[in-house]
């Protein structure tokens, strides 16, 4: 829709639509990233880089997807550069991700919950825990399937694969999660 018109429309007319799409998806992609990166800071500067370049791309977008799709691809694509960037340098301590996860508990369901139990939230903590130790890809398949919602065949929209691929991605990434947890809760 937008990039056909695009040319069309004034720049007031295009600021708006880009205006209209930030706040449409811009509380998605911060919860996207922050499953990924765990860092306020990180997660706020990829959603920035996110949307910069959505407003610069938009007229690459060739409607073979839904927008949203394209949206969170990029998205993706933006947190596993800051992962590899991260990798670079030293590790995150294991101390500054937990102490991250408070805010990933505040912005998991997109509002407030004022009424998390302590073993909500450690089960919360374990779980991310068990997330961060799969492997890049399965972990954002298990997530996108598991925590967002996606169906596989959008999986394999949003991170360029087959739906073949996705589905053995959630599989084993389940199981590994399955197995980190049960070793986590009987140490």
């Amino acid at each position: 829709m937008l990039q056909n018109k695009q040319h069309n429309l004034s720049e007031s007319e295009q600021k708006d639509a880009f205006a209209f799409l930030l706040n449409q998806h811009q509380l998605k992609v911060l919860n996207t990233c922050y499953k990924f990166l765990l860092n306020k800071e990180d997660v706020e500067d990829v959603t920035q880089e996110v949307f910069i370049e959505v407003f610069q791309s938009i007229n690459k977008f060739r409607g073979d997807a839904q927008i949203s799709t394209w949206i969170y691809r990029i998205a993706i694509s933006k947190c596993l550069d800051e992962i590899k960037k991260r990798n670079r340098k030293k590790r995150i301590s294991s101390i500054g991700k937990i102490l991250g996860l408070e805010f990933a508990q505040d912005k998991k369901s997109n509002i407030a919950q004022p009424d998390i139990t302590l073993e909500q939230k450690q089960h919360f903590e374990l779980l991310q825990i068990a997330l961060d130790k799969l492997p890049d890809t399965q972990r954002i398949a298990f997530t996108l399937s598991k925590i967002d919602g996606y169906n596989n065949e959008e999986i394999a929209t949003i991170m360029e694969t087959t739906i073949i691929a996705v589905e053995s991605l959630v599989y084993r990434g389940r199981k590994k999660v399955k197995e980190e947890l049960e070793n986590l809760m009987n140490q």
